[in-house]
């Protein structure tokens, strides 16, 4: 079982494969279920991909699980707990010790910190845990709320990339912590 990490307003629980499954098949109880968390209706259209390519990961390779997929959790002050978002890394770390992070946001969720206090906890986590220091960010030049979220971190565009799925990226990286 993968370790939840905290953060302020979020806990970022492990998508088990049998969560990421049962989104795939449209059984949100069970995935519901699964994270102890409500599961937003449509969650298949916007991560289905992403499920699937990661589910692959999982299978060769059961070690990289908490890296790739986590659900970003709120509880809302009734005691509530819902799926707003997903945050991860691409995989384990590559030879180089670096990863590389990607993060959603639900519509209705947005432009409210999340993705940053999210993205910031698991860079935390892998420096903490992991002694990782090295990340790397891709992001669509139209995404301004993303490209927003690797300012506030300061992260540091390096390059640009084609990507098979998303086309032109900006690629940004960051050595955690900041130096000074």
């Amino acid at each position: 079982m993968t370790t939840a990490i905290a953060s302020p307003r979020l806990t970022l629980a492990s998508f088990s494969p049998r969560a990421m499954r049962a989104v795939l098949d449209g059984d949100l109880d069970a995935a519901e279920e699964e994270l102890g968390a409500a599961v937003p209706r449509g969650l298949r259209e916007r991560l289905g991909e992403l499920f699937e390519r990661r589910l692959a990961e999982v299978d060769r390779d059961p070690s990289v699980l908490p890296w790739v997929a986590r659900a970003m959790v709120l509880t809302d002050n009734l005691g509530v707990r819902r799926v707003i978002g997903s945050v991860g890394f691409h995989g384990a770390p590559n030879e180089d010790g670096q990863v590389e992070i990607g993060y959603h946001v639900e519509p209705g969720f947005r432009r409210r910190g999340f993705a940053t206090e999210a993205v910031r906890a698991l860079l935390e986590w892998a420096a903490a845990e992991h002694g990782i220091r090295r990340f790397r960010a891709s992001v669509v030049p139209s995404n301004e709320p993303s490209l927003a979220v690797v300012a506030r971190l300061g992260f540091r565009q390096t390059g640009v990339r084609w990507d098979e799925l998303d086309g032109e990226e900006l690629v940004f990286e960051l050595d955690w912590p900041e130096a000074g």
